[in-house]
C-alpha cells in the first residue's frame, strides 16, 4: 500500500503542474486567456497513450521491464520540468508549448508503466484498496503545484519555483530504485507485433466479442454523467452568485477531502463486498450526488449548501473512482498489462476531452437545473450495463487470478 501511495503521487504531480501551475504562471506573466485555453490540448497524450504502450510490454531495460522504463520516464520529467523557468512566456510561448508536450508525453508514459506495475504487484483481492490509495495520493499531489508552488511564487522567482516543484519527483524515483521488479509468471511478448496485436486479441477471446464490447462501452459510460456535470462547475457557482473567494475557500476544502475519504473508504469496503457490488452501490451514490447541483439552483446563496453539495458529490466520486479503477485493473491480463490498462484508461478519459465540449451548449439550451437532471439521466446507461459486465451476485469469472 505504501508503494501504491508513491505511484499515485508520482503520477499526479506532473499532470497537476500542467493543469494548475502552468496556467497560473502564464497568466501572471500576461499571456491572454485564449492562448492559455489552447494549452488544454497538451493533455492529448493522456488520451492516446495506448498507441505506444506496447513498447513497454515488449522491451526490457537493464533495471527491469517496469522499473527500467519507470526510471527513464521519471528522469525525463525531472530534467524537463525545471526548464520552464528558463523561458519568458511573452517571448517563448511556442517553446513552452513544445516543452509542455514533452512533459505530457513523459507523464503519460510514466502512467502507463505505473499502472502496469501496480496491477502486477497487487493480488486480485488487493486491487480495490491498492488502487484507492493510488488515486488518493494522485489527488494529494495536486496540493504541491496547486497550493505550495503558488505560495512560493509570491516570494521567489519562477525559475526557482519550477526547480523546487520538480524536486518532488525525487520520492518517486527513490521508490523505483528501492522496490523489486514484480514477479511475472507469464512470458513477455516476443515481438513488437505480438505486443501490439495480442493484447486486443486476448481481451476479445477471454471475454468474447460481445462481452468485450460491452466492457469497453461500460468503461466509457460509467463516469460520463458525473464528468459532464462537473465540467462547468466553477462557471455554475459564479452564476449562482458565489464570489471567487467563496468558491476558492469552499470548493477546495469541500471537494478534496471528502473525495480522499470516499476513496479510502471505498477501498476498504471493497475488501468486504468485492468490486462488482462496489460498482453498483458506489455508482448509485455517484449518480444521486449529481442531483445535488440541481437542488443548489433553488437553494439560494448559502455557503453551507454549496459546501454540502460539493462535499457529497466529491465523496460519491471518490467511492465510484475507487471501484472503477479497481475494475479496470481486474480486466487486464498480466502478460499485456501496460497496453490493456492504457487502452482502458484512455477510453475512460475520452469524456473529459470530447463529451464535455458539448456541456456549454447544453446549459445554454436547457438551463442549469435541467442540465444537471440530464447528466443524471446520462449516467443511467452505464449503471444498466453492470447487469452484464459486473453482476451483483458474482465477481468476474473473466478476471485472472
Amino acid at each position: 500500500m505504501l508503494i501504491c501511495f508513491f505511484t499515485g503521487f508520482s503520477s499526479g504531480l506532473p499532470l497537476y503542474i500542467l493543469v494548475s501551475l502552468l496556467p497560473a504562471w502564464l497568466r501572471s506573466e500576461g499571456v491572454d486567456l485564449k492562448a492559455i485555453g489552447l494549452f488544454a490540448l497538451i493533455q492529448l497524450p493522456f488520451t492516446w497513450k495506448f498507441i505506444w504502450a506496447p513498447l513497454f510490454d515488449r522491451y526490457t531495460l537493464p533495471l527491469g521491464r517496469r522499473r527500467g522504463w519507470l526510471l527513464l520516464t521519471q528522469l525525463g520529467l525531472i530534467l524537463t520540468l525545471p526548464m520552464f523557468g528558463r523561458f519568458h512566456p511573452q517571448l517563448d510561448i511556442w517553446t513552452i508549448a513544445y516543452f509542455c508536450s514533452l512533459v505530457a508525453f513523459f507523464s503519460a508514459s510514466q502512467d502507463i508503466v505505473l499502472d502496469a506495475y501496480r496491477r502486477e504487484l497487487l493480488l486480485d483481492e488487493e486491487l480495490g484498496l491498492g488502487n484507492a490509495v493510488h488515486v488518493n495520493a494522485y489527488k494529494l499531489a495536486g496540493l504541491i503545484p496547486g497550493s505550495l508552488s503558488l505560495i512560493l511564487a509570491d516570494h521567489l522567482d519562477w525559475s526557482y519555483v519550477f526547480v523546487i516543484t520538480a524536486m518532488f519527483m525525487l520520492p518517486g524515483m527513490m521508490m523505483t530504485l528501492l522496490v523489486r521488479e514484480p514477479a511475472l509468471l507469464l512470458d513477455r511478448p516476443k515481438t513488437l507485433r505480438e505486443a501490439v496485436v495480442a493484447p486486443f486479441v486476448e481481451f476479445m477471446q477471454r471475454r468474447g466479442v460481445q462481452s468485450a464490447l460491452l466492457v469497453l462501452l461500460f468503461i466509457f459510460l460509467y463516469k460520463l454523467g458525473d464528468s459532464m456535470a462537473t465540467a462547468l462547475a466553477t462557471p455554475f457557482y459564479l452564476d449562482m452568485g458565489f464570489s471567487k473567494t467563496e468558491i476558492g475557500l469552499i470548493a477546495k476544502n469541500a471537494g478534496l477531502w471528502p473525495s480522499v475519504i470516499g476513496g479510502m473508504l471505498g477501498g476498504l469496503w471493497m475488501l468486504k463486498i468485492g468490486i462488482n457490488r462496489a460498482l453498483w452501490v458506489f455508482g448509485v451514490l455517484q449518480m444521486v450526488a449529481i442531483l445535488g447541483f440541481a437542488w443548489l439552483v433553488d437553494a439560494g446563496h448559502s455557503l453551507f449548501s454549496l459546501g454540502a453539495v460539493i462535499g457529497i458529490e466529491a465523496f460519491g466520486v471518490g467511492l465510484g473512482t475507487a471501484a472503477f479503477v479497481a475494475y479496470i485493473a481486474r480486466e487486464t491480463n498480466p502478460m499485456y498489462t501496460a497496453t490493456q490498462f492504457a487502452l482502458f484508461t484512455s477510453l475512460a478519459a475520452v469524456p473529459r476531452t470530447v463529451a464535455n465540449a458539448a456541456t456549454g451548449y447544453m446549459v445554454e439550451s436547457l438551463g442549469w437545473q435541467q442540465f444537471f437532471v440530464m447528466c443524471f439521466l446520462i449516467a443511467i446507461p452505464g449503471m444498466l450495463l453492470l447487469v452484464k459486465v459486473a453482476p451483483w451476485r458474482e465477481e468476474s469469472s473473466h478476471s485472472l487470478k
